[in-house]
């Protein structure tokens, strides 16, 4: 069986896109939450982050030829950025933190 065909894969990318775009509608009104609201959100895009930097350590140990090449295409869109994938996450970990210590102010 191919990676993709995966129930579980399937399923965790499923629940990924729809988390992170209800996630994203939520953020669109970031502006008008309270400190706790802040915080309730701040937490849950670190914890879907971790979620999705997970699932992407899932495609690259995988030995399944669409996986790395799902991997590769991702570093190859990152590449004229002059980002690696490890920096991206690190890039959105140290901007939550930043929201997180802007909502302690």
């Amino acid at each position: 069986m191919s990676f993709f065909e995966s129930e579980i894969v399937q399923q965790e990318s499923k629940r990924l896109f729809e988390d992170y775009q209800q996630l994203m509608h939520l953020g669109s009104d970031y502006g008008k939450f309270d400190r706790e609201g802040k915080k309730l959100f701040i937490a849950r895009m670190e914890a879907l982050m971790e979620r999705y930097r997970i699932f992407m350590k899932r495609f690259e140990l995988s030995d399944d030829f669409q996986a790395r090449m799902t991997v590769e295409q991702l570093r190859t869109q990152l590449g004229p950025m002059g980002i690696t994938l490890d920096q991206m996450f690190d890039q959105v970990k140290r901007t939550l933190e930043q929201m997180r210590r802007q909502t302690s102010n």
